[in-house]
């Protein structure tokens, strides 16, 4: 293996967290990675050093937050609204369209440099998913893909009844990424109402609250989703 390749992703928590906050927390990370990539090209491979990796797991108050292609009419209630709901509205720089962080949703960030994994942005969405997929499994949960739409489904062979549990949207510059996914654990779903997630009008949002019956214990799936993502991305924790 190259010597500057660098398995090592330092695991952050940092709890409930305004979304403004954890967007400059990892941009401010995105940014180092890339400016030791940048340094690197000018050094010859004896001096070059090996950037760092982030796994970083969050939950939002209450936010709609809109990606650089997606249209701000899937956003169904008044800005000036917002209030009467405890809702705020961000846009974003990640890909993807409108969508929904609240409390009960783990919110994961990789902001990690690909080139120390495999350098495939598909490859790199995929395994987000199958982390994801993985740890509904294990709670008797059947997760699954539909063609053309990222994220994680539920009955994806039923086209009336299959309903997302799971959304993503990343930015990537160079191989580094930021933003991720957004897990529906023990959302409210009500939420979900104000909007067209994902610029989808014909598709339910779900939970694993709503599906398995009562609240889950967020640490635990937390658990499951970061060695899931440790294992397939061959990451070691630290």
């Amino acid at each position: 293996m190259n010597s500057l390749v660098n398995r090592k992703t330092q695991f952050i928590h940092l709890g409930l967290i305004d979304y403004q906050q954890a967007w400059d927390y990892q941009a401010s990370l995105f940014a180092k990675i890339l400016e030791v990539k940048k340094e690197n090209r000018d050094l010859p491979v004896g001096q070059q050093k090996q950037t760092d990796n982030f796994l970083i797991f969050c939950e939002h108050p209450h936010v709609f937050t809109l990606g650089k292609s997606g249209d701000e009419a899937n956003l169904k209630i008044k800005k000036e609204n917002l209030h009467t709901i405890n809702a705020s509205y961000i846009q974003s720089n990640r890909g993807g369209d409108i969508t929904y962080h609240g409390p009960g949703q783990i919110v994961a960030y990789p902001v990690i440099d690909l080139e120390n994994f495999f350098t495939d942005i598909h490859s790199y969405m995929r395994l987000l998913e199958e982390a994801v997929i993985q740890t509904l499994h294990l709670f008797g949960i059947s997760g699954g893909r539909i063609p053309g739409l990222t994220g994680v489904w539920l009955d994806v062979d039923e086209e009336k009844r299959s309903r997302k549990i799971c959304a993503l949207g990343v930015k990537t510059s160079r191989w580094v990424t930021m933003h991720g996914l957004a897990f529906n654990v023990n959302a409210d779903l009500n939420y979900f109402n104000y909007i067209i997630p994902c610029g989808i009008a014909d598709k339910a949002v779900t939970s694993m609250e709503k599906e398995l019956g009562q609240k889950q214990d967020m640490k635990a799936v937390e658990e499951i989703l970061k060695t899931r993502i440790a294992e397939l991305f061959e990451m070691e924790l630290i």
